[in-house]
């Protein structure tokens, strides 16, 4: 009985009360709750992951751009392949693989 009385003591203490509406009106109610900054915390991760990616793909880019630059052999192999540029007086064939379509 007499644990009774004090936990009871305990729940109506206005310092107990004043604390736990605190709590709930911190994780629940206030603009800056606990669920919106769990929302916004995943949102930065992904952003942050897709930030790491950019800066990879710059620097594969960058270093593609200085080959570019400095190396004109290097220069005509790229244009050959991404953009089937050719010489003059020379053709082009192109050869497509139907094999790898007909597996899937």
């Amino acid at each position: 009985m007499a644990v009774l009385r004090l936990i009871f003591r305990i729940l109506i203490n206005k310092f107990f009360l004043t604390t736990v509406a605190f709590v709930i009106w911190m994780v629940f109610f206030d603009s800056n709750n606990m669920l919106i900054r769990n929302d916004l915390q995943n949102k930065l991760d992904q952003l942050n992951t897709e930030k790491r990616f950019y800066l990879q793909e710059i620097r594969k880019d960058s270093i593609l751009t200085r080959q570019l630059m400095t190396d004109s052999a290097h220069l005509e192999k790229f244009a050959r392949e991404r953009y089937l540029m050719k010489k003059e007086k020379e053709d082009l064939f192109l050869v497509i693989d139907t094999t790898a379509d007909q597996h899937q």
